[in-house]
């Protein structure tokens, strides 16, 4: 298989036609199962000759090495070595890699240097060293926008967006992103993790209905197996969190899928908390599971949660009660005075979260009748919702069409006949118009 990978490598070259490229790229996984140290001598023995050519011939096939095949070979070698774990000996070949791809400077090998560039980063990351690589990834992201090569720079940006949220340089991960523009025709999985990091610097901007669609973009674009179960269970804990703080309840089959159930029991205590509005229970699941959520980095995020867990606490009461005292507010959400629950209250009244009005001089709450809420614009903006959602996906199935080259051509050709038979049959028409005047005059 590798070998007929290497027949599709100088196709590609050959005609220019990055398709080839893609179909050696899409059977990285299956070949990656398979790999073993002597298949990949044998492989490199059988291309590049013996180490010392004995022969003309050898020394003459050792010259005659496709660079793409050489990279590609390079690729192979760095996914073995990663593993089995020798991430030392990785670490030295992504680099040699790197200067050696960087020097041949070959459009044609624009799709293997992206993934190149991947392991290369994934090298580093597992060896603590991410800040050195931060220049050399900025210099390969300018060179590759420069030459709009979309999977090269989407991979590039990508991991230039890690590198900063590994060292907590959120600022600079914005910077980066509001200077830069995500290539259209970049494949699905980047679009998926770029969605997944505008998400989260959303979500740290207090942005959180962004936020949101962000992280559902990126929870739809992944791909739904197995493979990337870290991925899935890394942005539905974002996607929880983020729900949780927009006021919504995350729906309960969530926590029931294989994947994502034993990763998510920590956030369902913390909803479970929320959409009872007990301070108590939040408080005690954000002890329990405190190292957890500083290992997400969901942390920062899950604090802020405390005055939402109040706010449905308050609305619960409101719904419950038509009239309760401040006093028993402060004992049902376990505040420490009258005065904060007061503040609380009125700060509630203020966002709308409860239809209410508020009695300072008898300290008493007084709820509202409820209003239905068919007569409100709830429906309409829920109906705008989807209607805007079913359009993105038409536009985006759209733009993800793939047209045979050179078809515009045929078209005009088409059109031109076309054109010609048109002129034709008004020729005609204005023929046989004059030769019927008189019966024309007659009817």
């Amino acid at each position: 298989e590798i070998k007929r990978n290497f027949t599709l490598l100088e196709r590609a070259v050959e005609t220019i036609e990055s398709r080839f490229t893609t179909r050696v790229l899409r059977t990285l996984p299956s070949i990656r199962r398979r790999l073993t140290s002597d298949i990949l001598a044998q492989v490199i023995s059988d291309y590049f000759g013996p180490s010392k050519p004995s022969t003309e011939e050898d020394a003459e096939k050792k010259g005659s090495v496709l660079p793409e095949v050489d990279i590609y070979l390079h690729l192979n070698v760095m996914i073995y070595l990663l593993d089995k774990n020798e991430i030392a000996k990785g670490l030295e070949l992504a680099k040699t890699t790197v200067d050696r791809m960087t020097a041949m400077n070959r459009r044609t090998m624009d799709q293997i240097a992206a993934r190149v560039y991947f392991y290369h980063g994934r090298f580093y990351e597992l060896s603590d060293k991410l800040a050195e690589i931060r220049p050399i990834q900025l210099s390969a992201y300018r060179t590759a926008t420069l030459r709009h090569d979309d999977e090269t720079q989407a991979t590039l940006l990508n991991l230039l967006l890690r590198n900063y949220f590994v060292h907590n340089l959120y600022d600079q991960a914005d910077k980066l992103v509001s200077k830069s523009t995500f290539p259209e025709k970049a494949g699905n999985n980047q679009a998926a993790r770029y969605a997944y990091y505008l998400g989260r610097i959303k979500a740290l901007q207090l942005d959180y209905t962004s936020a949101h669609t962000y992280l559902t973009q990126a929870i739809r674009k992944a791909p739904q197996n197995n493979v990337t179960a870290g991925f899935q269970q890394t942005t539905n804990k974002f996607f929880i969190v983020v729900q949780l703080l927009m006021g919504e309840i995350p729906e309960r089959s969530l926590f029931r899928q294989p994947i994502l159930k034993k990763a998510l029991v920590p956030y369902l205590a913390i909803t479970q908390a929320v959409r009872v509005g007990d301070l108590n229970k939040f408080q005690e699941a954000l002890a329990q599971y405190d190292a957890v959520f500083k290992k997400d980095k969901t942390y920062t995020l899950i604090l802020r949660l405390r005055h939402n867990v109040i706010k449905t606490g308050i609305r619960m009461i409101s719904l419950s009660y038509s009239k309760i005292s401040l006093r028993d507010i402060c004992i049902k959400l376990h505040l420490d005075s009258e005065e904060d629950a007061e503040f609380i209250v009125a700060k509630a009244i203020r966002d709308g979260v409860i239809d209410a009005t508020l009695d300072h001089s008898k300290g008493f709450m007084k709820s509202k009748e409820i209003v239905d809420i068919y007569s409100t614009n709830e429906p309409q903006n829920a109906y705008h919702q989807r209607i805007n959602f079913c359009l993105n996906l038409h536009n985006d199935a759209v733009k993800a069409m793939r047209f045979p080259m050179d078809a515009h051509r045929k078209e005009l050709a088409s059109a031109e006949e076309a054109r010609e038979r048109e002129r034709e049959l008004a020729q005609e028409i204005a023929e046989g118009d004059l030769e019927e005047d008189d019966d024309m005059g007659d009817f």
